[in-house]
């Protein structure tokens, strides 16, 4: 099968909201190989606990990619214990950078209670507006849910279970097998 006919893995959306002094986030179980559902209960969030303080991580992408991305973030908060920015933006400059790195296809979204970042291969740390980002095929539909629920009584991880169940009902690469992770300041 020639590379343009390959019909491609989709799947996976990835919500981070922050509320009331507690950060959750949450990622669906899908994998599609095309219009095939693969797998619906991979784990697609993950806590890790560099140098004592733990941070909460989602992806989005090809997994492979995904858990280099982590292992190299999981070194860089090693270096710089606490200081979830800083790892961050060299976690972006070295992907930017690194001819290896530079074709690795996944995001992610990370916190360590205090503050969410989504990092990207072009670089690019960004830190959400509004105390919610999402990524992956359904992300936009979650951010819009999330975003409609903000201003509710809803804690936050009734807001990201909320808004990953409305993206389930609309993205066809989102299912609602869902983990979840809570982390505070």
């Amino acid at each position: 099968m020639a590379q343009d006919e390959f019909p491609g893995w989709h799947g996976t959306t990835i919500i981070g909201v922050k509320k009331a002094g507690e950060v959750v986030i949450a990622g669906d179980g899908q994998v599609s190989l095309g219009q095939t559902v693969i797998k619906g209960t991979a784990r697609k969030v993950r806590r890790l606990s560099p140098g004592g303080y733990d941070v909460v991580a989602g992806f989005a992408g090809s997994t492979a990619d995904a858990f280099t991305l982590l292992e190299r973030l999981e070194a860089k908060l090693e270096a710089t214990p606490g200081q979830l920015a800083r790892a961050s933006v060299e976690l972006a400059k070295d992907w930017r950078t690194d001819k290896y790195l530079q074709k690795l296809e996944a995001m992610l979204i990370v916190s360590d209670g205090k503050d969410i970042f989504v990092i990207t291969g072009a670089g690019d740390v960004l830190e959400p507006e509004n105390d919610v980002a999402a990524i992956g095929s359904g992300g936009n539909f979650a951010l819009a849910a999330a975003r409609g629920m903000m201003d509710s009584d809803r804690s936050a991880e009734d807001v990201a279970r909320d808004a990953m169940a409305i993206a389930a009902d609309i993205c066809v690469y989102t299912n609602g097998n869902l983990t979840v992770e809570k982390i505070t300041a």
